[in-house]
This record gives C-alpha cells, sequence and structure tokens, in this order.
C-alpha cells in the first residue's frame, strides 16, 4: 500500500479564521468567525487535509485573560468549526509575551518545529496561512511556505511589501481553501 502524504494546513488564529481585535479576543463572547472561514475549514477538512492552529496569545503573559479562558474561547473556536463540517486537529500557542525570549512565540519558528516533529512530516512540506509578517516570517525560518490572506491585518502585511520570496495572497480563507482544492 504507498505511503500517503499528510496534507497538512497551519493556520493562523486571529485575522485568519476569526475577527481580529487590537484590544485582543479575551471571551468567547469575541471570538467572532470571518465570513466563509468556517466553511473555507469544512471543505478543506472533507478533501482529506489536516489543520492545525498556530497562535501568539500573550494576553495570557499581560494577564488579560488565563489559560482556562484561552480553552474556552477555543472550545467555542472547535464548536463553530464541526458545526461547519470542519475539524480542527490542534491548537499550538505561545502564551509568551515579546520580552519572554521564548522561542515558540512567532516570527521565531518553535511552535511550528513543535508542530513538525509532532506530526513527524517535513518542514517543507508545511504551508501556513497567516495575516501578519510573523506568520510569514515563522514558516519561512521553519523552511515551510507562507500564504498571506487580506483579512485582519493582511491587507497592511501586504502594502508594507516585506512579503518573504513566493509568499501566496488571496482575500481571505475561503480563496485559499479554492486554490488548494483545486490542487495547486
Amino acid at each position: 500500500m504507498p505511503h500517503m502524504q499528510l496534507k497538512l494546513l497551519i493556520l493562523d488564529r486571529d485575522g485568519v479564521i476569526n475577527e481580529d481585535d487590537p484590544g485582543y479576543i479575551k471571551s468567547p463572547e469575541e471570538w467572532i468567525p470571518i465570513p466563509g472561514s468556517l466553511e473555507a475549514i469544512g471543505e478543506l477538512t472533507r478533501a482529506g487535509w489536516s489543520l492545525v492552529v498556530a497562535t501568539n496569545q500573550s494576553g495570557v503573559a499581560r494577564g488579560y485573560y488565563n489559560v482556562e479562558t484561552l480553552n474556552r474561547i477555543h472550545a467555542r473556536m472547535y464548536k463553530a468549526v464541526n458545526e461547519a463540517g470542519g475539524h480542527i486537529d490542534a491548537v499550538f500557542f505561545c502564551p509568551h509575551g515579546p520580552e519572554d525570549q521564548c522561542t515558540c512565540r512567532k516570527p521565531l519558528p518553535g511552535m511550528i518545529l513543535d508542530i513538525v516533529r509532532r506530526y513527524n512530516i517535513q518542514p517543507a512540506d508545511c504551508i501556513m496561512v497567516g495575516d501578519s509578517q510573523r506568520d510569514l516570517d515563522c514558516i519561512v525560518a521553519a523552511g515551510g511556505r507562507a500564504i498571506l490572506v487580506r483579512t485582519g491585518n493582511g491587507a497592511k502585511t501586504e502594502a508594507a511589501g516585506h512579503l518573504p520570496p513566493g509568499t501566496l495572497v488571496f482575500n481571505d480563507l475561503a480563496a485559499v481553501a479554492r486554490h488548494l482544492l483545486a490542487g495547486h
């Protein structure tokens, strides 16, 4: 039997799956999906993609919310994704602040390298969808491929003009899903 290649897509959370808020998403009620994102995850799931979220959550270090609240926010996300026929395999998050000097905080590649180890795949087989420069820099530093969406901070990130070579740009996660499902 031939070995099946794992199709793994890494998603940033705020600005890709749900609306971003400069004041942080501090409660489940503040977690609001971007139109079309849940359906896109559902389509990708049905097509055999494994989806993992990689998100910086410095609001924990800053004391805006605790890990229990973050887990409740993610429970709301899992439920909404499941109701749309999708599945998120796991959420990897960095609870540290910028001054903590950890290796898991994007733009450093620690979180991606952790995902690669846990899924036993090569970094070159990873694709990450993000809306900020740190998402793009993180996946490229790990050896994977970057996709920018214009939702969240994406339009501003694109306008800044520092995209890593080869970065694909789409309007939103639904457009990314259409591209990937078309076999690209």
